[in-house]
């Protein structure tokens, strides 16, 4: 009934429709070009769209990308994503009882104290790793990093993020983050390392409809 209705309404403002499909198609792209752009205008500014490093990779799919993308953000301006993404969060999701998680007030803590981390680049090689161990996890609803056969024989990193249940890039790089109920934050300290490289692959999960793998590389 919606279509309807704005196919019966463009004949009488077609003055104005062609100025209405601009000002969508700029806020798709702004969205596209600035995935933070919703917590903050801040994140709009040209110097950021060097995080986006993985925009011309053939091997990855969009949400593959901007977890690079979102992960490269948070690496570069850490104070300014702990201030409006990590500090709107809660709310963003409706979880708002995430705030008296000790998880996350840690995760404020350390990202206040941050130094500018170097930008990730994408790796075929570390996405192929990704990949195999997303895929064949997801067929299994296997959890872990352990791996057999071809998966072991292609494995390619110095470090390993899995995430279960989550398809958003956001979601998926806030998970790690937060690294809720791992005492070590080993996920975090990953996130957070001089890392060089990195390949990611999202596949369907048997038991938690989405994973993620993150392949970390020197």
């Amino acid at each position: 009934m919606r279509y309807l209705l704005l196919l019966l309404i463009v004949p009488i403002i077609s003055g104005n429709a062609q100025n209405t499909v601009d000002i969508i198609s700029k806020a798709d792209t702004s969205a596209a070009l600035f995935p933070l752009s919703e917590f903050s205008e801040e994140w709009n500014a040209p110097k950021y769209l060097s995080c986006n490093t993985a925009a011309s990779v053939n091997y990855m799919n969009e949400a593959e990308k901007n977890v690079i993308y979102i992960l490269n953000l948070a690496r570069m301006n850490p104070k300014l994503f702990c201030s409006t993404v990590v500090k709107k969060y809660p709310e963003y999701t409706d979880n708002r009882e995430l705030v008296n998680i000790t998880y996350y007030q840690s995760l404020i803590t350390t990202m206040n104290s941050m130094k500018k981390l170097n930008l990730l680049l994408p790796d075929s090689d570390c996405f192929a790793s990704a990949q195999c161990h997303a895929y064949n996890s997801g067929l299994t609803g296997y959890l872990g990093h352990e791996r057999t056969g071809k998966c072991n024989t292609n494995q390619h990193y110095n470090g390993e993020c899995c995430d279960y249940g989550h398809a958003d890039a956001l979601d998926i790089v806030m998970s790690l983050l937060i690294d809720y109920d791992v005492p070590s934050l080993g996920h975090r300290d990953i996130c957070f390392s001089p890392y060089k490289i990195i390949g990611v692959s999202i596949q369907p999960h048997k038991r938690y409809d989405t994973n993620a793998v993150l392949d970390f590389h020197f």
